[in-house]
């Protein structure tokens, strides 16, 4: 299958020209959707195998669509003259690599200022660009920074800490790196100086884990592991129907009484315990242990999908809990066309999520599927305005790769 060179002008992003060098999931997935909203992304490989996510078998036919495969060793001498000649061009630099790696392997910001003084350099890492050496040196992935960041201390049981998946704090991670790159690219609009972002992984995932730990770090006050619960209130979190879960999130003064009862206590509202202005019901409150009880009790003798519909008629938030055969049934999942499909390098059709937010007047979309390792390398060296002749000393240097349609079939 021949893929398409030319990008085609779409999206709220379509005049930016992205670069990445990272693998996985995180920097990788913000220069993903940064492509999906128009942005011209090139993505930066190594000669061996390429980026890791080229084991998977599914999931890189999504996160690595809309890209430019480039295949070279970037701090080689050629692989460095190559890659100051892309970011002449460029908008945004994102890397993602052990702490300040770039920078010891000698490709500083000031290299590339030098060549692009309006450049957004983004720097990606578990622990950041300085700091205690012996952090900002070590691998991290994004369970082992949710573990440093106090998040997966927040989640699971009493007995046993739980990590947020999947892959959530690379996630969280991937929405951070757009919105900062994209925050000190607007600035560059207005004074035209480049902007250089240390961005360390496990204090996005610090900024997530907050909410409870301003009750700490203002009064001391620890709470415990929920588990399937909620820390401190009642009629929050995943419950247990007689054919499959429910989540429900009871909050507010009619909500609680309807709530009350439903469940057959009534007869608490109104009292001293639980005025009728009560809008929450607190694990600490006189009868949280009975209210629980009551209503595990009741929800196990009622179908999810009724407690579903009578609970939000009643404006309190319950959704059952979809499984993936849930979601791709679900008419509202598809009158929104959350799902697309499209043809992958070796032509075989893939399924997977469509653009999303959704744009009115410049609307996200796909032009390309994931390309063969190195694909691009010869056209992204054209383009750059590399002589033939030294796109040949590249090739014989063995620290570029190209990739091409010759290649499609075995890649």
């Amino acid at each position: 299958m021949t893929i398409e060179m030319n990008k085609p002008s779409f999206g709220v992003l379509d005049d930016v020209k992205v670069i990445y060098s990272a693998v996985e999931i995180a920097a990788p997935t913000a220069a993903e959707i940064m492509a999906e909203w128009g942005a011209d992304v090139t993505w930066i490989e190594n000669t061996g195998t390429g980026d890791s996510m080229r084991d998977t078998t599914w999931v890189k036919e999504m996160e690595r669509r809309n890209m430019r495969s480039l295949s070279m060793n970037p701090f080689s001498d050629e692989g460095k003259e190559i890659l100051l000649r892309l970011v002449e061009q460029a908008d945004i630099f994102i890397e993602s690599s052990k702490g300040p790696v770039y920078a010891r392997k000698g490709i500083t910001d000031e290299m590339l200022w030098e060549r692009n003084p309006q450049l957004v350099i983004v720097h990606v890492s578990g622990f950041g660009q300085w700091g205690d050496p012996d952090r900002t040196n070590a691998a991290a992935y994004d369970s082992t920074v949710a573990a440093y960041a106090g998040i997966t201390a927040q989640n699971g049981t009493p007995e046993q800490p739980m990590g947020i998946a999947p892959y959530s704090g690379d996630y969280f991670n991937s929405l951070m790196i757009i919105s900062a790159a994209l925050a000190a690219l607007h600035k560059v609009g207005r004074t035209g100086q480049g902007e250089s972002i240390d961005l360390a992984m496990y204090e996005t995932l610090l900024r997530v884990g907050v909410y409870y730990m301003m009750d700490y770090l203002n009064a001391g006050v620890l709470y415990p592991r929920p588990g399937a619960r909620h820390q401190n209130l009642c009629g929050i979190g995943q419950y247990r129907c007689k054919d499959g879960f429910i989540q429900l999130c009871v909050y507010g003064v009619p909500q609680n009484k309807y709530l009350l009862e439903t469940i057959g206590l009534g007869e608490l509202w109104g009292t001293d315990e639980y005025p009728e202005d009560t809008s929450a019901l607190w694990l600490d409150g006189p009868k949280a242990q009975l209210i629980e009880q009551k209503l595990d009790e009741y929800l196990l003798t009622q179908s999810k999908y009724d407690v579903q519909k009578d609970f939000v008629a009643h404006r309190i938030a319950a959704q059952v809990v979809f499984e993936f055969d849930d979601i791709l049934a679900e008419e509202h999942v598809k009158q929104r066309e959350c799902f697309i499909e499209w043809e992958n390098a070796a032509g075989r059709r893939v399924k997977g999520l469509n653009t999303f937010p959704k744009f009115a007047n410049n609307p996200g979309g796909f032009w390309r599927p994931m390309p063969p390792l190195g694909y691009d390398t010869a056209d992204l060296l054209s383009r750059a305005g590399f002589a033939p002749e030294d796109v040949e000393r590249f090739r014989a240097s063995g620290n570029v790769r190209f990739g091409g349609e010759a290649e499609t079939a075995s890649d």
